[in-house]
């Protein structure tokens, strides 16, 4: 922790004299800072820190600007949930890491990079990261990030539902954006485009998302808990059975949200293909709560479990 509040007082005061110096908002001033840093003109004094460490400091400072901000497509995924679904993946590409296979992995709504990049930390140089967002400044800051972890991650700025510019990825991993998507002219071709009104864009993520994985490619969401129970479920419904495997759905701990009508599950499917099975059983869970580290063994030790005999 030593080294990240350190690293944290250095972004940060330096970002803090840039906005002050220049006007711009704290944002913008860290995107700087961290830019300054990459060229060498500045770096942090009497330490060298690691990849984890870079990560969780720059996430500190952004979670700082987002609370000014208060945009609300400037969201993190909690920390807690990056490692989980860092967890799952090392699961269920197990084999390929073992063989020391990279696999490249696509985060559709990429964001500041801190979901995608927690979890490349995690598994090890093993995973090409690949993502696509919108938002200049957020891209931005994911490009600085990952450069400064040393991660490879290739970036696209552009709307994430419009055809992509990418090869199709061996994983797809996204906390999905929820609500509905604006722009009619986009969703037309769309299997789970709503008959009537708006689309719901997490619907429209998971669709795009199976057409820019590979045949038998697991996709990890995280999803809002009622993703079932909406008027548009059904063409959803239907675009999954038709195109993959339901893998697992797996409840997260009610603490991590601020509310029951905020809280998310993790959806895990596959990409249907000419050599695989769909699963004997669906892996359906809760995870407990993650401060207790027991119950956290005994469901680790039920996934595990469900992958020898049901997988």
């Amino acid at each position: 922790m030593e080294n990240i509040e350190k690293l944290f007082s250095f972004i940060d005061e330096y970002a803090e004299n840039i906005a002050k110096e220049h006007d711009l908002t704290y944002l913008d001033s860290v995107l700087e800072t961290l830019n300054t840093w990459l060229d060498g003109e500045i770096k942090p004094v009497g330490f060298e820190p690691s990849k984890e460490e870079i990560r969780k400091a720059i996430q500190l400072t952004l979670l700082k600007g987002m609370r000014q901000s208060a945009q609300p497509n400037h969201q993190m995924t909690p920390d807690s949930l990056g490692l989980l679904l860092g967890y799952f993946v090392e699961q269920f590409y197990e084999e390929e890491f073992k063989s020391n296979n990279k696999i490249t992995m696509l985060d559709p709504a990429i964001g500041t990079g801190n979901l995608l990049l927690t979890v490349m930390n995690l598994v090890g140089d093993k995973i090409e990261g690949v993502g696509v967002e919108i938002d200049e400044l957020l891209i931005q800051l994911a490009a600085a990030s990952a450069e400064l972890e040393k991660q490879p991650v290739s970036l696209y700025r552009q709307d994430a539902l419009e055809n992509l510019m990418i090869d199709p990825a061996d994983a797809v991993i996204c906390d999905l954006p929820i609500g509905f998507y604006p722009n009619d002219e986009v969703v037309k071709e769309y299997e789970v485009k709503a008959q009537e009104g708006m689309t719901f864009a997490h619907h429209l993520f998971i669709e795009q998302s199976l057409k820019y994985v590979k045949d038998g490619g697991y996709l990890f969401f995280l999803v809002p808990d009622h993703i079932f129970e909406s008027e548009q479920s059904s063409l959803l419904n239907k675009l999954i059975t038709q195109k993959a495997w339901i893998q697992a759905v797996i409840q997260l701990p009610d603490e991590l949200f601020s509310s029951k009508a905020h809280a998310k599950s993790l959806f895990i499917l596959q990409k249907k293909n000419e050599t695989d099975k769909p699963v004997k059983e669906v892996l359906l869970a809760k995870v407990p709560n993650m401060k207790n580290m027991k119950a956290l063994e005994l469901f680790f030790a039920k996934v595990r479990k469900w992958k020898k005999e049901k997988k």
